[in-house]
């Protein structure tokens, strides 16, 4: 019996490709350029399964007809919005993510970013490189104190618990989230956490927002111009969730207008495009996705789709199964 073709559609770990090589006719993309909407039509035509990243657009138009011989999406990676996964499950293709093993490297990702813009990390080293310091001065670049500050989490799932874990038993600060299902008030204290009613109660009091809520249709642009206008004044804005839960024009306004100091943000609205007025503010530390970018992270997540799809050619329910 001839084994499964599948499709990885960027380069992954290498010691994922090899559990993939051996266990299925594999095809890897070799120079890692991500694929065209041509490509990735091409792909559902030819394989079994595709095995895609957050960079592969997989909307209706590319899953419609009766061709289509791809039964299951391994996605690697948590979120899902970059696959139209209604249309998925009307054509009967199975879509699975990679919960769980990127938890602590993206919760780690919002401190690095939340630490960052408070003490003006980003601003400090293109100083310094550039060689413009000049020297000790006690009111040169001052930032803001963490310890005591009040952060706000939208979304408390997996990735806010440890983010609010950090920030509340390694830095001291005070944590609320708002969440669309009531958390326990018990399980929310493991975390030093109270849960508030609405997104507009925790911009409220929060001197720093982090957003670790899903993307797609429902939190498109969930921070938008009049939550910018509803938050405290001179907030931080951190998002390590995905990029269009933020309206980056209305992002851009709030940071030119003072209506909050400073953001932190891995994730875009289209990316790799950023906006250019975005890399010219000092107050904005930018970082390429880097969220799951560790090489333990990466190669459990790749584990996880492996395992996600030979249980699924082996006549198995997929453990990580969303649709």
């Amino acid at each position: 019996m001839s084994r499964p073709r599948i499709l990885v559609t960027r380069r992954w770990p290498a010691a994922v490709e090899a559990v993939l090589s051996e266990r299925f006719d594999s095809t890897f993309n070799s120079d890692d350029t991500a694929l065209d909407a041509a490509q990735l039509r091409e792909a559902l035509l030819a394989y079994d399964a595709v095995l895609p990243t957050v960079s592969d657009k997989l909307p209706a138009a590319l899953l419609e007809g009766d061709a289509i011989r791809t039964k299951i999406l391994g996605n690697f990676g948590v979120g899902f919005n970059h696959i139209d996964v209604a249309c998925a499950k009307a054509k009967g293709i199975v879509v699975t993510n990679t919960p769980g093993v990127l938890t602590d490297c993206t919760a780690d990702i919002a401190m690095l970013l939340l630490l960052s813009v408070a003490r003006r990390g980003g601003e400090g080293e293109r100083e310094l490189r550039a060689g413009a310091w000049s020297g000790w001065r006690p009111t040169h670049m001052i930032g803001t104190k963490v310890t005591g500050k009040t952060v706000g989490i939208v979304g408390f799932g997996r990735i806010g618990r440890a983010f609010a874990q950090r920030c509340h038993f390694g830095f001291g600060m005070d944590v609320v989230f708002y969440n669309r299902s009531a958390i326990d008030p018990m399980e929310a204290t493991r975390y030093g956490a109270v849960q508030l009613p609405t997104i507009e109660d925790v911009l409220a009091v929060s001197d720093f927002v982090s957003l670790h809520c899903p993307g797609g249709a429902e939190n498109r642009h969930l921070m938008n111009a009049a939550r910018f206008a509803a938050i405290k004044p001179g907030a931080f804005l951190i998002n390590t969730a995905r990029g269009d839960v933020v309206d980056e024009a209305a992002l851009i306004s709030a940071l030119e207008q003072g209506t909050i100091r400073g953001a932190g943000l891995d994730v875009y609205e289209a990316e790799p495009n950023v906006p250019e007025k975005l890399k010219t503010m000092e107050n904005v530390v930018l970082l390429p996705h880097l969220g799951s970018a560790t090489e333990e992270t990466r190669t459990a997540m790749g584990m996880k789709v492996a395992d996600n799809i030979t249980a699924f050619f082996d006549g198995r329910e997929p453990p990580d199964r969303v649709v």
